[in-house]
Parts: C-alpha cells; structure tokens; sequence
C-alpha cells in the first residue's frame, strides 16, 4: 500500500500548501518527516500548530514523532546521530540514549508547539529559526474558534515576521465539507467540487502568493488493511476508508405532498449555498412539519426583498436574518420549534449537513 507522499503538491512550488483527505493515509506523517529533513540539514526549527494546546500537550505531544521513530526515520535523517524525539513544554527536541539508557538531548528544540486558543502569549516572541509550519487537523465537525482564520494568520506573521523562506502545510481529514473559514477566506473556491487525487493552485493578483490545494487520492483503490472494522453500511465512515467527505445521516421526508399542502416558505443561505425551507400541512396524520431541499433556481427580486431568508451573511434588507434560533416574532419561533422539536426533513443528506453547520454556526 502506498502512503501519501509531498512529491506532487512541493512541484507546484507554493507558499501555502492545503492537504486534506482520508485519516491515517499518511499525510502528517510525510510532512512531519519533510520538516526534520529540512530543519536537521538547515540547522533549522518547524512550528507544530494545533487549535488548542491540549491537542499536542502531555502524551499526545509525546507520541508525535512516534511512527517516524519506530520506523527509524530520525537515525536515517541525522545519519545515526540521534534516534528519537524528546518532548518537553510544547518543543521536541532531538534525543539518543547511551550504553546506560540515558537520555541525552540536543541543546535546542527541533520543533515548537503553537496553539491558536492560546495565540496572544507569543505575539512578543521571536522565531527567526523556523522554516516550516504544519497546522494539523484544520479541519473539524466541532467549532472552530471565533475569527479563527485572523488568529491563524497571525500566528503566521509571528513566526514569519518579514521573511520570505517559510513553507506553511495545512493538513485535514475530509470530516466537514461546509463552513470551514479557511475555504473562503483564502478563496479557495472550488474545494467542494475537487475530485481526488486533484491539485488546484491559487494566485492571487499580481503578488508572488501561491496556494496549493490537493484532496489527497485514496492510499490504495483496494482500500487499507484495516478496512474491514469499518465495514459497516455507514455513510460517516466512508471519510475513513477512502477520503469521501464524512456524511452524517439526516430524516428524509417519509410523506408525499403537493403544493399546496406548503403553508409557508423561507430560504436559507450558508457557505454560498441557497436552501429552500417549506413547512408543509400533512392532514392524513393532522401533523405540520419542516422540508428543506435545495434552491435550483435564483431568487426573485420579490424573494429576495420581501422572503423570509436566514443567512451568516451580512444584509442591511429586514427580511434577512442571521440566527435562526434568535427569534423575534411569533413566526419565527414558530419555525425555530421544528428544529427544536426534530420535526425537520431533507431532501438529501448533504442538505442536512449544510443545515447542521448552519445551526451549529448560528449556537456559537
């Protein structure tokens, strides 16, 4: 089986390089050993960034380097000077062990840990020894950190300061495909319909910046060993096996209806993505409930100055909401007890992730 290599991605000679695909497929283990290789023969360091700290403190910091080292990846790339990786207070530091088994050290850390929950702590700091930064897991189903991508990139300008000889990897599994920040605030507009195994490079003007963006092909088309625990009949699990977007299942709508069994409608605008909201009368069991499919068609004027329409976007019109679960009329809480109540159908599973990010963004 063959794991991810760099190789393709470095050929595109950007400064930011976004990596994302199935788990385990090898993606921060080749980046970790590019960053030795690169940091040892320089007599460079490389930045570790997580989300928050405890991603990398205590056991988990332990562990990084842990594959690297059983695999004797730190005795080839020192030749032979070292063979593993001390990790003390967020740096790694490369170690051997005499005939006693005692420890010995480098002097200075390989590799610091940065968190962005914990960013405004090394604003003052100086680290003109570091050449490349990986961010890991950028990705996430869970929160992201308020103006989190302003936080990253300030932690980028710390450590870059006025150089221009730092390398940046962003590594994610493929486990949300909507509301990520990163994807719009880099402009990353074409994310969503990538086929894997794919490269797109961003260029922005007339500056020098390139981005990367590579959905990692799957590891093997036969899939990985281990395959066979995950081989349930569960669209959540296909990130896992073979880097698909990780898909939650969603209640699909269990009745027919015609038109006019729709007593209201309202639209819903996340992540560039227009969804359509109908509550809908069903008589055959006395019952209301919500449907939301998505838009096919561009909004009307009239919709578009006069409909319901909740949306993370900014919009001066007072038909335009942000938080739906923030009512200010009877209607609205109204339509908010169909979420609260799961009385909420979708069309497809993807129309439930959106939603999901939508509500998950609106609780924050």
């Amino acid at each position: 089986m063959n794991y991810y290599s760099l190789k393709n991605i470095l050929s595109r000679n950007a400064q930011y390089n976004v990596i994302f695909g199935e788990r385990s497929n090898g993606k921060t283990y080749a980046c970790l050993k590019y960053a030795l290789t690169e940091s040892y023969k320089n007599g460079k360091q490389f930045a570790y960034v997580r989300r928050n700290k405890e991603d990398f403190v205590g056991k988990r910091g332990s562990a990084l380097f842990d594959a690297l080292i059983a695999n004797n990846e730190i005795k080839k790339i020192t030749h032979g000077e070292w063979t593993g990786v001390y990790y003390y207070a967020s740096r790694w530091f490369l170690c051997k062990y005499d005939e006693d088994g005692k420890r010995i050290t480098a002097e200075n850390p390989i590799a610091l840990g940065f968190a962005l929950s914990d960013s405004e702590h090394d604003k003052s700091a100086s680290f003109p020894h570091i050449t490349t930064i990986i961010f890991d897991e950028f990705i996430t189903r869970q929160y992201y950190l308020i103006d989190e991508f302003t936080i990253f990139a300030n932690v980028v300008s710390t450590i870059i300061r006025q150089r221009i000889d730092v390398k940046i990897f962003m590594l994610g599994n493929t486990v949300n495909k909507y509301s990520c920040p990163y994807f719009s605030e880099m402009g990353l507009t074409h994310v969503k319909e990538m086929k894997q195994g794919v490269i797109d490079v961003y260029t922005y003007g007339e500056t020098e910046l390139r981005v990367a963006v590579e959905y990692c092909d799957s590891v093997s088309k036969a899939g990985k060993p281990n395959d066979y625990y995950f081989a349930f009949d569960n669209p959540k699990l296909s990130m896992i096996k073979s880097g698909s977007w990780e898909m939650a299942i969603y209640p699909h709508l269990p009745y027919k209806y015609k038109p006019k069994d729709i007593l209201f409608m309202y639209f819903i605008k996340f992540d560039g993505v227009w969804l359509q909201c109908e509550i809908i009368n069903n008589d055959e069991i006395n019952a209301t409930y919500t449907f939301i499919h998505p838009k096919t068609t561009s909004l009307t004027r009239q919709e578009e100055k006069y409909a319901l329409i909740y949306s993370n976007d900014y919009c001066a019109l007072p038909n335009w909401k942000r938080r739906i679960n923030k009512p200010i009329s009877n209607l609205m809480k109204r339509i908010y007890e169909y979420y609260t109540q799961e009385r909420v159908y979708y069309a497809t599973n993807e129309t439930g992730e959106i939603v999901r990010n939508y509500l998950q963004w609106c609780s924050r």
